[in-house]
């Protein structure tokens, strides 16, 4: 089984002179999800995807003129496999090198070559989301909660209750969560999103919640699983959306989006810090 550690994650490695999709890099989703409660094989109780961003896309058109673009990928969270995300770095740079007659054709390619390491149909565009307007005026600022935080890790979901019984639709955004890849201690930066439909959360308990993954060691996309899972166990919502939009590293961000069966996906955006 293909492990985080088996990767190229955390080591030196060459610069890639030809295409290559064999960099691609494949982790099972099972593993941490069973950490998670998950039984492999069960249903999942959500729906979503993750969403990565591009920057730093090239190759070379027919007469060997180099070509650059960005471009937006879509992986659905049902996937058996994530993909490592140097991984994904080392295959995009590998593009750089190779001659393509036009950008549809690279377009196609890449999402053959994602989807198969995915195991599952990837969707990729070329370009890039546009960035989130300014915060609406229905939206909860958590980080402007005046409160004394001293737990910075490991996640603790005891921290979260519920403040008031009667059902409420509140939309949650902290620019605070951060983790850690669990192979180079490198640490991740994102802002969250909740979309939440249930009983009033205590708001400051989810502030301290979200901060308290501040020296975890664990992937973005099973960051964001977690907080989900954890929140769906605390108050039983009618409806939730958790997405965590993930400043980026290596000239890719990821933005994973995790919800309940039948909710609304989430405008396609970018945040300032993206």
């Amino acid at each position: 089984m293909s492990t985080p550690h088996d990767s190229s994650l955390g080591r030196s490695v060459g610069y890639p002179d030809h295409y290559d999709p064999t960099l691609l890099f494949p982790i099972p989703r099972a593993p941490a999800r069973t950490q998670l409660g998950l039984a492999d094989g069960d249903a999942l109780p959500f729906a979503g995807h993750d969403r990565w961003h591009a920057y730093e896309l090239g190759w070379l058109d027919g007469r060997g003129k180099p070509v650059v673009a960005t471009a937006t990928l879509t992986v659905p969270a049902e996937s058996p496999y994530l993909v490592e995300s140097k991984s994904l770095k080392l295959y995009l740079n590998s593009l750089n090198t190779s001659r393509f007659d036009d950008a549809e054709t690279v377009r196609t390619r890449i999402a053959d070559d994602i989807s198969a390491a995915a195991g599952a149909t990837v969707e990729v565009a070329l370009g890039l989301p546009a960035f989130a307007a300014d915060a609406a005026d229905d939206i909860v600022d958590l980080d402007a909660l005046a409160i004394d935080i001293d737990d910075y890790g490991p996640p603790n979901p005891a921290y979260l209750g519920i403040a008031d019984d009667a059902p409420v639709r509140e939309r949650l955004v902290s620019q605070l969560l951060k983790s850690n890849c669990p192979v180079t201690g490198q640490p991740d930066w994102a802002s969250v999103h909740i979309d939440w439909h249930g009983p009033r959360l205590d708001h400051a308990g989810l502030l301290r919640y979200l901060v308290s993954y501040r020296d975890h060691a664990g992937f973005h996309e099973q960051c964001v699983e977690g907080i989900f899972l954890d929140l769906l166990r605390v108050g039983a919502p009618s409806a939730l959306s958790v997405e965590a939009r993930y400043t980026r590293r290596g000239g890719l961000d990821i933005n994973p989006w995790r919800a309940t069966p039948g909710h609304a996906m989430p405008a396609r955006l970018r945040d300032e810090r993206q």
